[in-house]
């Protein structure tokens, strides 16, 4: 995929080459899965972290007014929603999530009340600020599945298939073909993991890099449809949304399928 070219409806502040969005989500992928090795505490801090950049970034990918104040909204639903997975007892890991999905949701209709009526882009605030912050919130299924049963095979797996459909992503082809080759492999991938780092079933693993390559190349599709390059914090944003939405992926079919 070429990268766009700088014109004059560009976001404010330098913008970033196209693949530096697939660099930022393997940086944001790698940190994960280390820190679930690690501590709960390293990766309760690192959720949070990656929580309350997706607020930030994602205001500026979505290039709409009142940035600040829409991104306290995402970052923080996020934030609240990593916390609680990491607090709670279990096996309600996420039953929290949807009311902090919920909560972040009245507040962006709250945020376009106050600005009043005939605002520029409300309907595009409204609604890709809600997006942005299931995206935020769905990143405590990585705490969740590194509770669930203490098992954290899983996670593994999921790192490695999405780190495949990602680097499928750097390749600068057109997603007609990037497309099914992020699919195939991360589906590939998901097995190959799963017999060689872990004993998780081949089944699971390959419905997981499946479902996993799909979304990553689906974000993947949204940066080439915007047209225009984005700057840093919107690069931000749109490289560790999709990495904290597949956190839950994995959590969910893990449970599903696994046990």
């Amino acid at each position: 995929m070429a990268a766009p070219e700088v014109s004059a409806a560009a976001p404010s502040g330098a913008a970033v080459e196209s693949w530096s969005i697939g660099v930022i989500g393997l940086a944001g992928l790698a940190v994960i899965i280390a820190s679930i090795y690690r501590t709960s505490d390293v990766l309760l801090a690192v959720a949070v972290l990656i929580a309350l950049t997706v607020g930030v970034g994602w205001p500026h990918y979505l290039g709409i007014p009142a940035k600040k104040t829409l991104a306290a909204v995402i970052g923080l639903s996020g934030a609240g929603s990593a916390v609680a997975a990491a607090t709670v007892p279990a096996p309600g890991y996420l039953d929290w999530t949807p009311g902090f999905i919920a909560l972040g949701v009245i507040s962006v209709f709250l945020v376009q009340l106050v600005r009043g009526t005939g605002q520029a882009q409300r309907l595009e605030s409204t609604l890709g600020c809600c997006v942005g912050v299931l995206l935020s919130c769905l990143g405590a299924g990585w705490i969740a599945g590194a509770r669930f049963n203490g098992v954290k095979e899983m996670m593994l797996v999921a790192g490695v298939s999405a780190a495949v459909a990602l680097l499928a992503g750097l390749i600068r082809w057109p997603d007609s073909i990037v497309a099914p080759l992020g699919i195939i492999l991360a589906g590939l991938a998901g097995p190959l993991a799963g017999l060689v780092l872990s004993d998780v079933a081949v089944l699971p693993a390959a419905v997981f890099g499946v479902v996993v390559g799909a979304v990553l190349v689906s974000f993947r599709r949204l940066v080439t449809l915007r047209g225009t390059p984005l700057n840093f914090p919107a690069a931000l944003g749109m490289g560790l949304a999709p990495v904290s939405a597949v956190g839950s992926l994995a959590y969910f079919i893990d449970k599903l399928l696994i046990f």
